[in-house]
C-alpha cells in the first residue's frame, strides 16, 4: 500500500509542487449540480474572521523536553500548547518592558 503524504510535510509539499495545474477550461464539471437561490442563501462562510489582528506564523525550534514541558501545562490549564507560548512570551516581553 502507498503511503500517503500530508501537504504540510516536506515531502508532501515536494510531491504537491511536482503536480501540474490544469486549467480551469479543462476541468469537466459536468457531474456537479448547480446550487438552488435557497441553498446559497443558506450558505456560510467558513474559516476564521478576519480581525485585523491576525497573529503572524513563525518558526521556532525547541527542546523536546521544554515542549514536552509546555503541552504539559497546557493540558492542565485546559487550553491549546500554543496558545500558552503566546501567553508566556506576552507576559515575558511586558515585564522585560
Amino acid at each position: 500500500m502507498k503511503k500517503k503524504h500530508s501537504g504540510s510535510s516536506v515531502r508532501g509539499r515536494r510531491v504537491i509542487g511536482n503536480a501540474k495545474p490544469i486549467p480551469d477550461a479543462q476541468i469537466d464539471f459536468s457531474d456537479i449540480p448547480e446550487s438552488t437561490p435557497e441553498e446559497l442563501r443558506r450558505a456560510r462562510r467558513v474559516g476564521r474572521r478576519s480581525s485585523g489582528m491576525a497573529k503572524q506564523l513563525i518558526a521556532i525550534r525547541l527542546s523536546p523536553r521544554l515542549l514536552s514541558q509546555l503541552r504539559k501545562m497546557a493540558a492542565k490549564r485546559g487550553k491549546p500548547y500554543q496558545t500558552l507560548i503566546h501567553e508566556l512570551l506576552e507576559k515575558a516581553a511586558a515585564h522585560a518592558a
